[in-house]
């Protein structure tokens, strides 16, 4: 059996944030990363599959979501 500390998902935000609380919080499992609004972390988190995570991030990063 798993211990409750190592089923506890462990949360963290990016390095990039201003410390307003206003940003996304993601936490890896086995299979997924969670993600959630930091202003409400009592709320459901959003699961996601580590490969559709990875692709989304690099799709970020290549900027094909930049407002212009």
């Amino acid at each position: 059996a798993r211990s409750n500390q190592q089923s506890m998902p462990v949360w963290r935000k990016s390095s990039a944030s201003e410390g307003t609380g206003e940003c996304v919080e993601i936490a890896a499992l086995e299979q997924s990363v969670l993600v959630r609004d930091s202003r409400d972390r009592a709320g459901a988190p959003l699961a996601v599959h580590r490969s559709e995570w990875r692709a989304l991030v690099v799709r970020i990063r290549n900027g094909e979501f930049d407002v212009r």
